[in-house]
């Protein structure tokens, strides 16, 4: 995918709520307006790559992007988790996050206990991946260095390149 490394931001909202409870794995959800600003080449699926949560750490992530089959969701989502444990939600925080990699596509499981090993498989090749030199630099990226406004917390933003600490508003 050429858009890779891929860059985004946005204020953490309310998923469908299955994360945490029914799976045991929590995520953080981006508004609609993140979603819809996905290049056409991001196709749906598992990414790994970074994440920080406002000013914070910068953790390992895993993502899916799409309709998660499982459930049958009839709206596009992006939901990461953060792979680290956080004392308390962060509903309405700024998530961060650089894609850089894809896992595999997102498909569909016949329980609910294969989903949950599926995804823990995710999480494994993610921690893996992200050994690799090539994508260790990312986690120094500018772009997570950059001051967050908090008159920005409802707009997204995204860049295909982090070169410095301009980033490029994508409304």
């Amino acid at each position: 995918m050429k858009s890779l490394p891929y860059f985004c931001r946005g204020e953490v909202v309310r998923g469908f709520g299955r994360g945490s409870k029914e799976l045991g794995i929590p995520t953080a959800n981006f508004p609609v307006s993140v979603v819809e600003h996905l290049p056409a080449d991001v196709s749906t699926g598992i990414y790994y790559g970074w994440a920080c949560v406002d000013n914070g750490d910068i953790h390992k992530m895993v993502m899916s992007i799409g309709w998660n089959p499982y459930y049958k969701n009839t709206k596009k989502s992006m939901e990461t988790h953060v792979i680290h444990t956080f004392k308390e939600d962060f509903y309405g925080q700024i998530l961060s996050v650089v894609m850089v990699g894809y896992i595999r596509p997102e498909r569909s499981y016949d329980s609910l206990e294969a989903l949950i090993a599926a995804i823990n498989n995710d999480i494994e090749e993610a921690k893996v991946q992200l050994e690799q030199p090539e994508h260790l630099k990312l986690q120094e990226d500018n772009f997570f260095k950059a001051t967050l406004r908090t008159t920005s917390k409802t707009q997204a933003t995204e860049s295909t390149t982090s070169t410095s600490d301009t980033i490029t508003n994508g409304h």
